[in-house]
């Protein structure tokens, strides 16, 4: 499986399609591993024209762990709340696994690409946007926010789901994952047996529950992204499920408010997933949004 390194720390990443056609990076969420994306989506992508990429953030899957580096997640919440800065508090920062997209597309050769990223993937690519300006060609930043505390808060329940640290026996995590996911993801399309499939994948590749908390210092220490974004001037679009409940409607509405020109997409039957009847709304908002970059969708 290829990997690259940069500044010590080493990405795994894997490819679909064509490298001779446009590349669209995507970034994964909070804790989860490129084994999170359904082939069948893509190869939704794929279809489409796009040589896709695909990679481990780093403390997750087979990428650099950070082990026993530590994550200083009180301090970071009272800085937030202070409006100090966090950074000296947690290992890493949006920026740093931004970098991270940056170094995968050098190993690849791919100067410049279109991006697209869900939840912590979403802000990990505004900021690859916005400060790698010249690597990229269009944003999806799909059930995502801005870092501003006041927009896309969790519900009461999913963030005490989400902060219920996992077991370590594999059909006790593959059960609390269920559980968890069952909170957040489209109630119109819930489909267990992909979310146990995913799950056991998962924890069969990489089990590494120690990540989450320097992952989530890096989200909490970057502060928000609110003024960069109105001066981004790259062709966007913001997709949210309106029964989104880890990360509600109000997060995607506030990112496209900011970003000038920028498309929103709210799918009714969407929560916090990716379920497989609406992957054809998806992707076409993903494959629209590049169409305005200069994209030329391949008819399938």
């Amino acid at each position: 499986m290829p990997t690259t390194t940069a500044d010590g720390v080493t990405i795994c990443f894997e490819t679909r399609g064509d490298p001779r056609d446009p590349t669209l990076l995507l970034v994964m969420g909070f804790t989860s591993q490129l084994v999170a994306w359904e082939e069948g989506f893509l190869a939704e992508l794929t279809g489409w024209g796009f040589h896709v990429v695909v990679y481990d953030n780093r403390d997750t899957g087979l990428s650099t762990h950070f082990d026993g580096v530590p994550a200083n997640l009180g301090e970071v919440m009272r800085a937030r709340r202070d409006h100090r800065d966090g950074r000296p508090f947690a290992p890493y920062t949006l920026s740093d696994m931004a970098a991270d997209g940056i170094a995968v597309l050098d190993a690849l050769g791919v100067e410049r690409a279109h991006v697209a990223g869900i939840s912590m993937g979403g802000m990990i690519v505004q900021t690859i946007a916005l400060e790698h300006r010249d690597r990229v060609l269009s944003l999806a930043s799909i059930m995502s926010h801005t870092g501003e505390p006041a927009y896309g808060r969790s519900t009461d329940e999913a963030n005490a789901a989400l902060m219920t640290p996992p077991p370590e026996d594999r059909d006790a995590f593959v059960d609390y994952t269920v559980a968890q996911w069952r909170l957040w993801s489209s109630r119109y399309h819930w489909d267990e047996g992909v979310v146990r499939a995913r799950a056991a994948r998962s924890y069969d590749r990489a089990f590494y529950p120690e990540g989450a908390g320097r992952q989530l210092a890096a989200i909490m220490a970057s502060g928000d992204r609110a003024h960069a974004l109105t001066h981004l001037r790259i062709p966007t679009v913001v997709v949210h499920g309106r029964q989104d409940a880890l990360i509600q409607q109000s997060g995607g509405e506030r990112t496209a408010e900011l970003v000038p020109d920028s498309r929103l997409l709210i799918l009714d039957g969407m929560g916090h997933d990716l379920p497989a009847p609406l992957w054809p709304a998806i992707v076409d908002a993903v494959v629209g949004n590049a169409e305005r970059a200069g994209f030329q969708a391949r008819p399938h």
